[in-house]
């Protein structure tokens, strides 16, 4: 589902219905967990007028998690009035400059304000140097801690309670890499017929049951999740790719994606200069969407050669193998919700 920025934030609510409300229906927990991705910029090579250069903001509750840093994204993150102040951790495609030389700016505005969390910056090699040398040639005053871990694909570079971000190799013209979030299997549902057959009360001990704990029954024996939970219900995933020639490898790693967001640099007549200069057509975008069986295909990272009104023609091409394709534009907000 896609849709642009309205004013609102949604948190994470946890429900839990009165029986005398649901009768004998099973109880469902209910994740009100938000996930969305914000388009900061979808151009590719440099900026123009009305398309900065690419750079998605993924927000999935209070956590910040940004891919890439293009030219202009503190204009996108701005207009959004989104705070980007708590961005948890950046994440770097590679070194060429239209995906990193809006690093500097954007560490140092985070020291205009007061931050005591880390800011986690991951990438491919040599993003370490980039960040080292902009700190001493611009004798940047920063007052927060900065981690620069540099990376080789394949690999999980950042962990949270119930999610992980992972790493996997592309082919460019120099190391890059794309990214999914992927969250943990959620709870099942709750079956109140069982807990009650196993002499389960009424009250806390649901929760408990609810939550995974095993409880003692008013008979004395122990009564576990497992036998009064349904299966265990799918997370979401979101997959970033930009800047690769077409590989067989990438839909693999993108598998199940409720969301991928993957560069169209250029159209399919252009594929033999997409070869050359490693890039990809927006049709081959559609086939690792097709191949990857994903849900939604968000294309990114044109070339500045086409208009915005020639960008049809790419969404055309890419729509003729994966349907469910849209074109990115900047600050599109999408929506990623749970399937179940």
């Amino acid at each position: 589902m896609v849709n642009f920025f309205h004013n609102g934030a949604r948190g994470c609510r946890h429900l839990f219905f009165p029986c005398s409300l649901v009768g004998n229906a099973r109880l469902r927990y209910i994740d009100f967990m938000n996930l969305e991705a914000f388009v900061l910029g979808c151009g590719g090579m440099m900026p123009l007028p009305y398309r900065h250069l690419t750079s998605v903001l993924l927000r999935r509750d209070g956590d910040l998690f940004l891919f890439d840093c293009g030219e202009g994204t503190q204009v996108s993150l701005r207009r959004l009035n989104l705070k980007w102040k708590k961005i948890d951790a950046i994440f770097i495609s590679h070194t060429h400059a239209d995906h990193i030389t809006g690093l500097p700016g954007l560490m140092m505005l985070s020291s205009q304000v007061d931050r005591d969390e880390p800011l986690y910056i991951y990438g491919p090699p040599k993003v370490a140097d980039y960040v080292e040398s902009s700190r001493k040639v611009l004798d940047m005053y920063i007052n927060y801690p900065v981690v620069v871990k540099e990376i080789i694909a394949p690999c999980v570079v950042h962990e949270g309670k119930d999610f992980y971000i992972k790493a996997f190799p592309l082919n460019h013209t120099k190391p890059c890499v794309g990214y999914t979030l992927e969250e943990l299997d959620r709870p099942g549902e709750f079956n109140p017929e069982a807990a009650r057959a196993l002499n389960v009360p009424v009250g806390p001990l649901w929760s408990k049951l609810q939550a995974g704990q095993s409880v003692t029954a008013s008979d004395g024996s122990t009564v576990t999740p497992e036998q009064v939970m349904g299966a265990k219900r799918s997370g979401r995933k979101f997959s970033y790719v930009t800047d690769t020639m077409y590989i067989p490898s990438i839909a693999p790693a993108v598998q199940g994606s409720d969301l991928l967001i993957c560069e169209s640099m250029f159209s399919q007549d252009m594929e033999d200069q997409a070869r050359e200069k490693k890039h990809m057509s927006a049709r081959q975008a559609a086939a690792i969407a097709r191949d990857g069986q994903v849900k939604q295909l968000g294309l990114i990272h044109y070339s500045p050669r086409y208009t915005d009104k020639e960008l049809d023609l790419l969404l055309q091409e890419a729509r003729n193998v994966f349907p469910d394709t849209v074109l990115t534009r900047d600050r599109m907000v999408f929506d990623i919700p749970y399937v179940d």
